[in-house]
């Protein structure tokens, strides 16, 4: 599609109301901005420009919604509101993971806006945001796709504006180094620039991104996992999944349609490392948009390629009813790594396309409504015998024997080196864990010095030491763990520490 040039749509308004002119001398009295082919036009300018512009705020919606169809004919300043979150959210069940979010979804926010709009982007990073952000959308013309107007620390916004040039279906994601991590960890979404003409109506539209993550634990390991660079640098992905988690889109969390219904998935490719084969089992593409472009280049396909920072667009029409699902076609992906999800069609049956059955339940494996409903009834069982324990004193002092111990290893394996076998330290230089009074002080002050480490002298028992204590890349039940050990062993005495009480302090800013 051959858009119109830049400067013309900008200024030909102007010029018609003879607000300005190209040449010195130029007829109009209007203030001078040189040739069109010089492209320049100054913040003044602009700004008569955009307050010429009838305002609107961009919708903003977290996949698997999209926001909806642009039907006016003009151009429009756009407002585009989207904060920055560090989170923890689920990655899996039972598995948490620290994401860095744009509007704390991942994917982020889907951004619809219409060809030739003026979009004045709003960056915020929450205040309780450890590092700074920014954001480079593919579909920005300009110095890092906005990233180098957008640099933003915690607790700050940035602004800045751009004009929506091409049309097509565009990746943004975060840029500020080192780019491949803040990728990593959830910084991507989809900003779609509709043409003029806006894309054909269908009746549904949804938004499904694919990502991958890498984790200190394996596939399914419970805890707080942490971003493990190596298997990063590797490809080794522990996650492969489709908006976020594992199962994000199955179950009552399924995409859905009717039979005789046109369908639209705008399908974006996060990376940061792996391209997906994107293909929906039991349904064929009628129409394809290759790499997101806005010409439909292709029909009646089966899977369809979506780089590391790329996107797709594809339709088809829904014939019968019946549990369809999405995935990489890299099939360990989808089936052992999450990249799974589903569409479900209500309607009647037309049993000349198919005669079969629902898909079968054990193919789907612990993704299933089975599976979904273990998972359940895991975690009730789970929360009972907490409940359990809670109620009685003898398995509660197991429970306590067992932490004990689990602490000792991860002593063994982690602190041993500088703290002694029996935690006497090293004078001068690490101070006692044995009959500590430092341990016996604020809880808080103790996990933090575990999470966090701790620089410069300190007191223990009547005497200064000066050292560095490194934070230590434990996850929270190991914290508590090993923590519970030394403060109830060579004279220590304390009560438990738990996983939850962890977590409090690694959330305190």
């Amino acid at each position: 599609m051959t858009s119109v040039k830049p400067w013309f749509r900008i200024l030909a308004p102007l010029l018609c109301s003879g607000a300005i002119a190209f040449t010195a001398g130029a007829a109009g009295g209007g203030e001078d901005i040189g040739s069109p082919g010089s492209g320049g036009v100054t913040e003044a300018q602009k700004a008569t420009y955009a307050a010429s512009l009838p305002t609107e705020q961009a919708v903003l919606t977290a996949a698997p919604m999209v926001p909806p169809a642009i039907t006016r004919d003009h151009a429009a300043r756009v407002v585009v509101d989207l904060e920055v979150r560090e989170i923890v959210k689920p990655l899996a069940d039972g598995v948490d993971y620290t994401f860095w979010t744009f509007g704390g979804e991942v994917p982020g926010l889907f951004i619809r806006v219409r060809q030739g709009d003026l979009v004045e982007f709003h960056l915020s990073n929450h205040p309780s945001s450890k590092l700074p952000h920014n954001i480079d959308l593919h579909a920005v013309t300009g110095p890092g796709g906005g990233a180098a107007s957008s640099f933003t620390a915690p607790g700050h916004s940035s602004v800045f504006s751009f004009e929506a040039l091409n049309p097509g279906l565009y990746v943004y994601h975060c840029a500020t180094a080192p780019v491949p991590v803040h990728v990593a960890s959830g910084m991507y979404g989809l900003i779609l620039v509709e043409p003029p003409e806006s894309l054909p109506p269908v009746d549904k539209e949804y938004y499904v991104m694919q990502g991958e993550f890498y984790t200190s634990g394996r596939y399914g390991e419970p805890g707080l996992q942490t971003f493990e660079m190596q298997k990063a640098l590797d490809e080794r992905p522990d996650y492969v999944v489709l908006n976020g988690s594992v199962g994000a889109m199955v179950g009552d969390k399924a995409i859905t349609a009717n039979v005789d219904e046109t369908v639209r998935l705008f399908v974006g490719n996060g990376g940061p490392n792996l391209i997906s084969s994107f293909h929906v089992i039991g349904e064929i593409f009628d129409t394809v948009y290759q790499e997101a472009g806005t010409l439909p280049d292709q029909s009646n396909v089966q899977t369809t390629l979506v780089p590391a920072g790329g996107a797709a667009m594809v339709e088809f029409r829904v014939d019968v009813p019946g549990t369809y699902i999405l995935v990489d076609h890299s099939l360990f992906r989808a089936f052992n790594k999450g990249a799974l999800g589903m569409l479900k069609v209500k309607g009647d049956a037309n049993r000349i396309i198919y005669s079969g059955k629902e898909v079968d339940e054990v193919y789907l494996g612990e993704q299933s409504a089975a599976g979904s409903e273990s998972s359940r009834r895991e975690a009730e069982l789970v929360a009972a015998k907490a409940e359990a324990i809670a109620s009685n004193p003898q398995i509660a002092k197991i429970e306590g024997q067992i932490q004990m111990e689990r602490g000792h290893k991860i002593f063994l394996s982690t602190c041993f080196a500088c703290h002694g076998a029996n935690g006497e330290g090293v004078a001068g230089v690490f101070p006692p864990l044995a009959e500590s009074d430092f341990l016996e002080g604020d809880l808080d002050l103790v996990i933090n010095t575990v999470v966090r480490g701790m620089t410069g002298p300190v007191t223990v028992n009547g005497k200064q030491y000066n050292s560095i204590m490194p934070p230590q890349p434990l996850p929270d039940e190991q914290v508590a763990d090993v923590l519970t050990f030394v403060m109830n062993s060579w004279g220590n005495s304390a009560e438990p520490v738990t996983m939850e009480q962890v977590k409090a302090v690694r959330a305190q800013d």
